[in-house]
C-alpha cells in the first residue's frame, strides 16, 4: 500500500494544481460554460414529455395514433347537478330548471364547445338524484387550466340560484386550475427556500459569511448550467418539470457537499500551519479525490434511472446526472482558483459568536469523538446494536403496499374538488374517468367496423365491466373514433383495474379484434396507471442490479479492496431498507403521521421506492467514499488500521455533520408540502440521510472497519491486474504533514 513519489498525481490533484496557477483562466472558463450553457439551452428550447413518451404500452399506442392523426383532444369538463334532499329528482322542474341554467351559462362563456344535456346522453345516477352536464374546453388541453375560470364563475353563478342542489364542476381544466392555485406557489417557495436555509447552516458550520457563500454560488452556478443542458438534451431525451424539480434537489444537495468537502480540508490543513499553495495541493488530492469517486459513482445510479423505459424517470435521471457531473467538475476546477484568489479573504464576514469554530474546519469533534471511543472499545456490541435497530426500522418494509394515490389520498378533503370528485364517483362509478378506447381502421365508416364499434359497446355493458353509457365520438376525416366507457369500481382502482382487464383481454378481441386492419388500443386514467405499473414492476430487477453492480465496480477500481466495496454496498443498501420501513411506517400504517400531515393515506406512491433506492445509493456513496477515503489516507500514512478508522471518522465529523444537516433541512422542506407524493419524497429522503451520517457512518462503519483490520484492505491477487485508479496523497503533503500535529487548542488534526 505504499505511494513513492513517483506515483502519477490524480486527475483532481492536476485539476486543482492548475486552477490555483491560473486562477482568473479558471474563473473565467467556468464562467464562460455557464452562460454558455444556459444561452445555448434557452436558444434551443426544451422539449417535454409528451403523451406518446410517457409509457411503452397502449397508452403510448393511443398517443401515438391521436397524434398522428392530428387530433387535438380538448379537455373536458363536468357539471354534477345533485339534490341535496332526497325528494327531488332529475326529472323534476326545479332540477331540470338548473340544468338548463348551467347549459345556458356556460356556453355563454364562449370558452366551451359541445356542451351536452344529461337528458341528450342519458347521464342520470340510478337513484335518479344526479346528473351530468358534459362540455369540452375550446383551445389547446395543455393550457386549458388558463381559461377555465369565467366557466367556474357561471356555473357558481347558478349554484347560488339554486341552494337544494348541489352544482359543482369538475374535470382536467378545473382540476389543473385549483392544483395550480392551491400547490404551485407551495412547491416554489419549497424550491426557493432550500437556498437560504443550506446558507443559514454552512454560516453556523463555517463562522464567515463569504467562506459560506462559495459552496452555495457553486451550487447555483452548477444548477444554472444544467437548467441550459437540459434543453439542449430535450432534443434527444425529452425533460419535464418534474425532472427540473428532482434536478435542483440534488444539484444542491451534492453541490453544497463537494464545496463544502473540499473546503473543509483546505482550512484544517491551513489550521495545521501550512502555507495557502500547499494547503490546496492537499485538499486537491485528498477531497478532490474522494469528490471525483463520489461524483463518478453518483453518477452511476443516477444513469439506473434510464433502464426503466419510463420517460419521466429517464429525464429525472438524466437530469440528476448532468448536475452531479458539472458540480463534481466545478469543485475541482474552478473552486481551487476561487480560494487562490481569495487567500484569507474567504474568512470575510465573520460571525462574532461564531468566531472560534473558524480555526477548527473540520478538527477533531469533540461529540464524535466520545461516541466512537465507546462504539471502538466494543464494536461487536455496537454492529449488533445498530444492525438490529437498523432492521428493526427497516421491518414494516416487508408489507409495502405501492399504488397510484387517489385524489383524496394525494390531497386529503383539503380542497372541495376533491369532495366533488368522490361525489360524482359515488353517483356515477368511472364516470369522472372513463377508459377511452382509440380506434384506428382505415375506413373507419365502413360497415365491419361500425358494427363492431356496435358489439364493443354492448358488450362492454354486458360482460359487467360498464354500467354505460359509453359514448362513441368519431373522426370521419383521420378514420378514428374514440370510445369513452366509464369502468365498474370507480375510484376503487383495484376494481377499476379489473373492469379494464374485461375489456382488453375478453372485449375487445370478441369485438373490434375480428376487424382487419383495426387498432384499438385502450388508454385513460386507469389504464394509464397500470401501464406505468406494470413497466415501473418490471423494471425494478435491471434497475437495482445495474446501480449495485457498477457502484461496486467504481469502489472496487477507487480503492481496490474488495472488503471496502462489499462494505459500502450493504451498508447503502441497509440504509434505503431503514428508509423503506419508515416510509411504510408512516405512510401506511399511519404511525406518527398527524406530526407530518399524512393521516388516512394508507399506502406508498408507485414510483417512490424505485426512485428513493436511485437517489439514496447516490447520495450515501457520497458519504461513504469521504469518510472511507480518509481512513485510508491516515491507513496509508502508517496507521494501525483502528488508529485510521478513528481518525478518518472524527476528522470528518464535522463535515459530513454539517453536509447531512443541510440535505436533512432541504428535503425536510419538501416532506411539508401538502401534495402527499411530495410529503413521502421528502420524508424518506430527510430520514434516510440522517440515518446514513448518524448511525451508518458514525457508528456501524467504524465498528465493522475495526473488526475487520487488515482484513479492510484485501485483493485477491487475480484481481491486482485490474485497472489501478487509486491515488495516494501528493508527496507534499506527507512532506509537510508530522504524524503527531497538533492545532493551537491542543486539538489533534488530519496528518
Amino acid at each position: 500500500m505504499g505511494n513513492g513519489q513517483s506515483r502519477v498525481r490524480g486527475l483532481a490533484a492536476r485539476a486543482g494544481g492548475w486552477s490555483a496557477r491560473h486562477r482568473w483562466a479558471a474563473v473565467g472558463i467556468w464562467v464562460l460554460f455557464v452562460v454558455l450553457a444556459m444561452g445555448l439551452g434557452s436558444a434551443a428550447g426544451r422539449v417535454d414529455v409528451g403523451d406518446s413518451d410517457q409509457l411503452k404500452g397502449e397508452t403510448s399506442t393511443a398517443a401515438r395514433i391521436v397524434e398522428d392523426a392530428g387530433i387535438e383532444e380538448p379537455a373536458g369538463e363536468t357539471v354534477l347537478v345533485q339534490a341535496k334532499d332526497e325528494g327531488l329528482k332529475a326529472t323534476d322542474a326545479e332540477f331540470r330548471s338548473a340544468v338548463t341554467a348551467v347549459v345556458t351559462a356556460v356556453e355563454k362563456t364562449g370558452e366551451v364547445t359541445d356542451v351536452i344535456s344529461p337528458y341528450e346522453s342519458d347521464t342520470i345516477s340510478k337513484d335518479g338524484r344526479s346528473a351530468l352536464v358534459q362540455f369540452d374546453v375550446r383551445g389547446d388541453s395543455d393550457t386549458a387550466g388558463e381559461r377555465i375560470e369565467p366557466v367556474l364563475n357561471a356555473v357558481e353563478d347558478v349554484q347560488k340560484d339554486h341552494e337544494s342542489l348541489r352544482i359543482e364542476e369538475i374535470g382536467g381544466a378545473s382540476m389543473m386550475k385549483t392544483f395550480d392555485d392551491a400547490f404551485g406557489d407551495d412547491f416554489k417557495k419549497a424550491e426557493y427556500s432550500a437556498v437560504p436555509v443550506a446558507l443559514g447552516i454552512l454560516l453556523i458550520a463555517f463562522g464567515a459569511l463569504v467562506a459560506a457563500l462559495l459552496p452555495v454560488a457553486l451550487a447555483i452556478t452548477a444548477i444554472m448550467a444544467t437548467m441550459g443542458l437540459m434543453g439542449l438534451v430535450s432534443h434527444l431525451q425529452p425533460m419535464s418539470e418534474t425532472a427540473n424539480s428532482v434536478m435542483l434537489l440534488v444539484g444542491l444537495a451534492v453541490g453544497v457537499d463537494y464545496c463544502l468537502f473540499y473546503l473543509r480540508r483546505e482550512r484544517e490543513e491551513r489550521a495545521a500551519g501550512r502555507d495557502a499553495q500547499t494547503a490546496l495541493r492537499i485538499a486537491a488530492a485528498t477531497s478532490g479525490r474522494a469528490i471525483v469517486v463520489s461524483g463518478v459513482t453518483v453518477c452511476v445510479a443516477m444513469a439506473g434511472m434510464l433502464f426503466t423505459g419510463l420517460a419521466e424517470f429517464e429525464a429525472m435521471g438524466l437530469a440528476s446526472l448532468m448536475v452531479v457531473a458539472v458540480a463534481m467538475v466545478g469543485s475541482v476546477t474552478v473552486l481551487p482558483a476561487l480560494l487562490s484568489l481569495l487567500g484569507e479573504r474567504v474568512e470575510k464576514g465573520r460571525v462574532p459568536f461564531l468566531r472560534r469554530r473558524r480555526t477548527g474546519g473540520g478538527g477533531d469533534s469533540r461529540f464524535w469523538s466520545a461516541v466512537l471511543k465507546r462504539v471502538l472499545a466494543k464494536p461487536v456490541l455496537s454492529v449488533v446494536v445498530a444492525t438490529g435497530a437498523l432492521l428493526a426500522v427497516a421491518a414494516p418494509a416487508v408489507g409495502m403496499k405501492t399504488q397510484n394515490l387517489t385524489l383524496d389520498q394525494e390531497f386529503g378533503d383539503s380542497l372541495p374538488i376533491v369532495q366533488t370528485y368522490n361525489r360524482v364517483n359515488d353517483a356515477f362509478p368511472g364516470g369522472s374517468e372513463p377508459a377511452e378506447v382509440v380506434v384506428k381502421a382505415d375506413d373507419i365508416n365502413a360497415p365491419e367496423v361500425k358494427a363492431a364499434l356496435a358489439d364493443f359497446r354492448e358488450q362492454a355493458i354486458s360482460s359487467g365491466a360498464s354500467r354505460g353509457p359509453v359514448e362513441i365520438k368519431l373522426h370521419d376525416q383521420q378514420n378514428v373514433a374514440f370510445v369513452y366507457v366509464p369502468l365498474v369500481g370507480g375510484s376503487d382502482q383495484d376494481k377499476a383495474a379489473e373492469s379494464l382487464d374485461t375489456l382488453r383481454d375478453e372485449v375487445r378481441p370478441a369485438t373490434l379484434g375480428e376487424v382487419d386492419g383495426v387498432e384499438a388500443p385502450i388508454t385513460g386514467q386507469v389504464a394509464g396507471n397500470k401501464d406505468f405499473n406494470d413497466q415501473l414492476v418490471g423494471s425494478v430487477v435491471p434497475v437495482f442490479a445495474f446501480v449495485v453492480v457498477f457502484a461496486f465496480l467504481v469502489m472496487l477500481l477507487s480503492f481496490r479492496s474488495l472488503t471496502v466495496a462489499i462494505t459500502s454496498i450493504v451498508l447503502n443498501l441497509l440504509s434505503v431498507g431503514a428508509a423503506y420501513g419508515i416510509l411504510v411506517a408512516v405512510f401506511q400504517h399511519g404511525w406518527g403521521a398527524s406530526l407530518v400531515g399524512a393521516e388516512g393515506v394508507g399506502a406508498i406512491i408507485t414510483w417512490l421506492p424505485l426512485f428513493l433506492f436511485v437517489i439514496l445509493f447516490g447520495l450515501s456513496t457520497d458519504y461513504h467514499v469521504f469518510v472511507v477515503s480518509r481512513i485510508r489516507e491516515a491507513r496509508l500514512r502508517g496507521r494501525t488500521t483502528r488508529d485510521a478508522v478513528q481518525h478518518g471518522v472524527v476528522t470528518t465529523a464535522g463535515v459530513v455533520t454539517s453536509a447531512a444537516i443541510i440535505m436533512v433541512a432541504v428535503f425536510g422542506i419538501f416532506g411539508t408540502l401538502s401534495m402527499q407524493s411530495m410529503k413521502q419524497m421528502g420524508v424518506g429522503l430527510a430520514a434516510a440521510v440522517l440515518i446514513d451520517a448518524t448511525i451508518i457512518r458514525g457508528v456501524l462503519l467504524p465498528a465493522v472497519m475495526t473488526l475487520l483490520g487488515e482484513r479492510n484492505w484485501y485483493l485477491p491477487k487475480w484481481l491486482h491486474r485490474m485497472p489501478d485508479l487509486t491515488h495516494d496523497e501528493s508527496p507534499e503533503a506527507v512532506a509537510v504533514a508530522p504524524p503527531t500535529s497538533r492545532d493551537d487548542e491542543g486539538e489533534r488534526v488530519p496528518v
